[in-house]
């Protein structure tokens, strides 16, 4: 695939997946939180976990097997390090061999993680064990939090364009390190938290030229400000605390159908041309808001919901999980558009359209991409 300008369009070629163990949302309950969860607000958490969407989730930490609430942050920074580099390494990896390229090829690597910092980091621990060439560029994107593949995407879609090289993209998150101390309050924030993330780490090649998979044509985004407070994610001396607002919900319904079809008429398309939907299941209210915003039928978000159910809210990975249970469906759809949202209150679209090796693309005046 060529531009008019003969660099290579950005392709997503290849993906990894790298998940650690798994258990069950019931075993988890019983095993664990049932009693974590001490006084009036046991029966609260327990209709929680209950309506939460997910059956299995994965945690590098099993909370059954080792408790870190009260653990120093320092000491989780530690355990992130452990456990995220062979995890980040088995989905790079996967993800290389599935693009059919080796290490030394790639031109960016970027890495996006919000539930751990080291310095080294993962892109430069990673770059070195891999084998990645000296002049490989690094990025990473932290703090970002459920939507961070998406700008991670456009980032290196964009390092494709421009340069013709491959780029490389890692979302890594251990939020199972991250359970807070017990406390008597109610702290409905914190239940739903708990109820909701799990561990992943997912790798995407993004490659210039003639190779088959999915051309990004367009990243978008819209902010409001407004609503700052309604998402955050604070560093504490026990690990980081999320915060969720219960009005997410309704800020989403007010801005996500202005910036799907604005994204979707810059490249001549309206929401019934899009066959595939990745949209982050934050919990089932967040994909519930979502449908109600684009008016679309409960089936088109049914890969959304079945990833929450089997994979858990894994924060950054999870759009990327999304991606590849569509591409690797029966049927692939032509067209996708991803959603993604988190702090600021910040919402993700990303604009994504099939493509077959061979088939040529050339770049549009809006900056997308449109077959030749």
């Amino acid at each position: 695939m060529v531009s008019a300008r003969g660099i290579g369009v950005p392709v997503i070629t290849g993906m990894g997946t790298a998940l650690p163990p798994q258990a069950g949302q019931d075993e988890l309950w019983d095993g664990f939180f049932a009693k974590y969860f001490a006084g009036t607000t046991r029966a609260l958490a327990q209709r929680i976990f209950e309506h939460s969407g997910v059956t299995t989730r994965h945690a590098a930490v099993n909370p059954l097997l080792e408790d870190v609430s009260d653990w120093p942050t320092e000491r989780r920074m530690s355990r992130y390090l452990t456990e995220a580099l062979p995890l980040g390494k088995e989905a790079v990896d996967r993800a290389l061999a599935d693009a059919g390229l080796a290490a030394d090829e790639i031109g960016l690597f970027a890495v996006c993680s919000c539930t751990g910092y080291a310095t080294p980091g993962l892109d430069i621990l990673l770059a070195r064990d891999i084998g990645m060439a000296p002049d490989t560029q690094r990025l990473f994107v932290g703090h970002m939090g459920c939507y961070a593949a998406l700008p991670g995407l456009g980032a290196a879609s964009d390092f494709v364009a421009t340069r013709g090289r491959p780029a490389l993209l890692l979302c890594a998150e251990l939020t199972s390190l991250h359970i807070q101390p017990t406390t008597t309050r109610l702290d409905t924030q914190q239940i739903v938290s708990h109820a909701l993330f799990s561990d992943a780490a997912v790798a995407a090649v993004v490659a210039p030229g003639s190779y088959p998979g999915y051309a990004c044509c367009e990243v978008a985004a819209v902010t409001d400000t407004s609503t700052a407070d309604h998402m955050t994610w604070e560093v504490t001396d026990t690990g980081f605390r999320m915060g969720l607002s219960p009005r997410v919900p309704q800020v989403l319904t007010t801005h996500v159908g202005g910036l799907v079809d604005g994204l979707l008429a810059r490249h001549g398309l309206v929401r019934s041309d899009v066959e595939g939907w990745a949209v982050h299941p934050g919990g089932p209210s967040i994909l519930t808001a979502v449908e109600k915003g684009l008016g679309l039928p409960s089936e088109a978000l049914a890969p959304s919901r079945e990833t929450l159910a089997e994979h858990g809210n894994c924060s950054s990975p999870t759009s990327l999980l999304i991606l590849d249970r569509l591409r690797r469906g029966p049927r692939p759809p032509d067209w996708i558009v991803m959603l993604a949202f988190g702090p600021g209150l910040t919402l993700y679209a990303t604009l994504l359209r099939r493509s077959p090796a061979g088939e040529a693309v050339v770049a549009t005046g809006a900056g997308g991409r449109v077959p030749e």
